[in-house]
Order: structure tokens, then sequence, then C-alpha cells
């Protein structure tokens, strides 16, 4: 079996006797790796990995002539802490939970995924996850990595209609997830994006608590939340962690933090489940600069400051879904903008969606105005959608009067 993507020119000759792909696995092989923003496009008004386009949130200290110089006088030489107890501390604090026992620490919320599926799930195939598309693409991605299977059971949209075609809000459909269930007793984890990429869509805690009650489901619901502080503070599920022992919450500092860049991701869960993924982590997988950088995001004055880039995120989300209800060719967004981004379909000269358009306005937005923003107009749910993140007043506008010159044709 040929090695995904891999040019014939860069297979290994020497030595004779060794051969690469018989070496790994064959759902390794055959695996097409999730696909990130910077793939293709590096450079210009990045409006397509739904960072935090106002920066990072943390207030340096008045002490300090830089950021430098604060990391440059950390124990460089010397291993990380292995546990970070004061950063699941203050996250404890700040999200309401009992203590920092239930508070797990890896390296972004992939790092989460992936090591729930290598805890949980035997490889094989037999055992699976069930995942609820459209939704984050590395549920599936680690589930191949890892050699286990994948039940799907599409979100549903509850349609409105208007000019521009049908929209509405995505709804996690719990009867078709325990029929699954029913119909599968080897799913071990269910994975349910709130708000959901790329639907923007949070799933009501009603309906996780169905699906958390279900006798039926003996494994574990996560429930990943990395765009929850752009919604309603009470969507979060972990209000519900010390009542259910079946639930992880995932969070990272990524999003609404705007650190990205350090790689912090969160698990919230009973500590009997956090107890084990610290037991199969890497030794020191969060390093001294990113604990450093996050303790400082988690002051009292940098979570001002994040709560106030949040108000004006959230503010430009809906005046930029105001400039776009004025552009002919796109029509209604897609799910119910509860993130920092939106989805919204690209429309033919009849006003109905057009996936090719759509893709051609992704690259030229790209390739000739220096815009990028994210085509996912081949997803369920999904057609002919572009994927803009809120940018600064200054991109979201820019972004605005591109579009309309290239949709004037």
């Amino acid at each position: 079996m040929a090695i995904h993507g891999l040019s014939e020119s860069l297979y290994p000759k020497k030595p004779a006797h060794f051969n690469l792909e018989s070496l790994i696995r064959p759902n390794i092989l055959a695996l097409h790796p999730y696909r990130c923003a910077r793939d293709d496009y590096s450079e210009g008004i990045l409006l397509d990995a739904n960072e935090n386009s106002l920066g990072h949130s943390i207030q340096p200290p008045k002490t300090a002539r830089t950021e430098l110089d604060e990391i440059e006088g950390l124990d460089l030489h010397r291993y990380p802490s292995p546990s970070h107890e004061p950063i699941k501390s203050k996250i404890a604090h700040i999200r309401n939970l009992p203590g920092p026992a239930h508070v797990f620490l890896g390296v972004g919320s992939d790092e989460v995924i992936d090591l729930l599926i290598r805890i949980i799930v035997k490889p094989g195939g037999e055992e699976k996850i069930l995942i609820t598309p459209p939704t984050y693409g590395m549920y599936s991605v680690c589930a191949q990595i890892n050699d286990v299977g994948v039940v799907k059971v599409p979100l549903e949209l509850e349609s409105t209609h208007g000019e521009g075609g049908e929209s509405g809000r995505f709804s996690l459909r719990v009867d078709k997830v325990k029929e699954a269930i029913d119909a599968d007793p080897l799913i071990k984890i269910i994975f349910l994006c709130s708000p959901g990429n790329p639907t923007g869509t949070t799933i009501a805690l009603s309906s996780v608590k169905q699906v958390l009650d279900y006798e039926n489901f003996k494994g574990v619901v996560v429930v990943d939340e990395a765009y929850i502080d752009f919604a309603n503070p009470s969507a979060s599920a972990t209000s519900l962690v010390t009542e259910y022992a079946n639930l992880c919450v995932a969070q990272t500092l990524s999003k609404s933090f705007g650190l990205a860049a350090i790689r912090l991701g969160i698990a919230i869960a009973h500590p009997a489940l956090v107890h084990v993924l610290n037991n199969a982590k890497a030794p020191y997988n969060i390093s001294t600069p990113t604990a450093y950088l996050a303790l400082r995001a988690l002051s009292p004055e940098s979570l001002d400051l994040k709560h106030n880039k949040i108000t004006i995120l959230n503010a430009s989300r809906e005046k930029l879904l105001q400039s776009f209800s004025t552009i002919p060719a796109l029509g209604i967004p897609i799910g119910s903008n509860e993130a920092n981004f939106i989805m919204v379909p690209v429309l033919d000269k009849n006003g109905k969606k057009d996936t090719d358009r759509a893709q051609a306005v992704y690259r030229t937005l790209a390739e000739e105005k220096g815009i990028v923003v994210r085509f996912r107009g081949k997803e369920v749910g999904c057609e002919a959608c572009l994927r803009v993140t809120v940018g600064t007043e200054e991109e979201n506008e820019r972004l605005v009067e591109k579009l309309k010159e290239i949709l004037a044709d």
C-alpha cells in the first residue's frame, strides 16, 4: 500500500531489506491527515483558523521590560512540572469546579482527543467512536490513527426559509444517537462539539443529559467546548461534570484567550478519568514557557482583558452578519453563530447554493486579494459554504469590500 501524499521520489531505497510501507500500520498508510488552516495559505488577512483576531489577552507585568525578559528568567534548563497544579487550580476556580483534581492539561485539545481514544477504545476497528457531522475533523483523524471505527450520526438542520435559501440551527438528534448505540454496543466515546465547528451552534444541555443518562451507553461523552466563551456561559457542560462521571469537557486557551501558539488544551472530568489521563500522558507534556504564559493569562487582569475582547468580537460578529446580508450572492448564514466565526453559503446567479463558485471565491480571496477564509462547502450540511473568522474591524471591512467586488461578476 502506498503512503498517502508521499512522492515516489521520497520513498526510502536503502537498506534494500527495509520496507517502510510494510512496517507502518495499514490504517496509517491510508490516512488522509487533517488539513489545518495554514496548509494552503500563511500570509495576508487570515480569517480561516478561528484564532482570536484581537490578539492574546495577557497583561504584561509592570516590572518586566518584555515578555522575553520574563521567559528567559525561567529555569529552562530543568524539566517542567509534570502536574502544573497552580494552572489547574485557576482553571477549576474560573470554571466553578470543586478543585484541580477535575482538570487535565494537554498539548492543545488535540492531545486530549487522541489520549481519550487511546485509553478507552481498543484498536482493531471493532470498538468505535461516534461523531455528529458536520464536526471537527480531528475526531475522525485520531480514530483512524488509532485504528478504531467511526459511527456517524449527522446533526439535523432545523430549517428556516428566506431570501438566500434555507438555513437554521443545527441540533443533536438524540433518538438517532440512541439508535446507533443500540445497534452497536461497541461505541465507546461520543464526541459532541458545542459550539460546533463548523456549525457555530451549541448543543442543548438537555440533549447532552439524555445521552449521559441513557443506560445502554456504557462509554464516555466528550463535549468539545473550544468556542464556549463566545456563547452563553450557561451552555457549558462543565456544570454537569460533578453529576456525571461519564462526561468529559474539552476546552482550550487557543480561541477566546487568544493563545493558539502556546498549545494548551484542557479536559474537565471526574477525578478518576483525569487520573487515568495523567497516568497515560507523556511525563512533561506542558512546557515551562507554556505554563508561564497560561498562568499569566489566568490572572484577574488578563481575564478582564479577555472578557473585553470577547465582547468586541461578538459585536463584530453581529456587524459582519449584517454586512453579509447586503451581498445578494451570499445566502443566509448556516448555524446559530455562537462562536467567533460565521458559516455562509455562496449562491449562483439564480440564488442557488453553488459549491464551485464558493471554492473559486475562496481561491480568489486568498490568491488575489490577500484574505484567507476557509472553504467548507463539501461537508455534510455545509453545501457551498465559506467559514469566516471574525477579524478586526479593519479586516472585516476589507473582507466585505473584496467579497462585493468578486461576487459582483
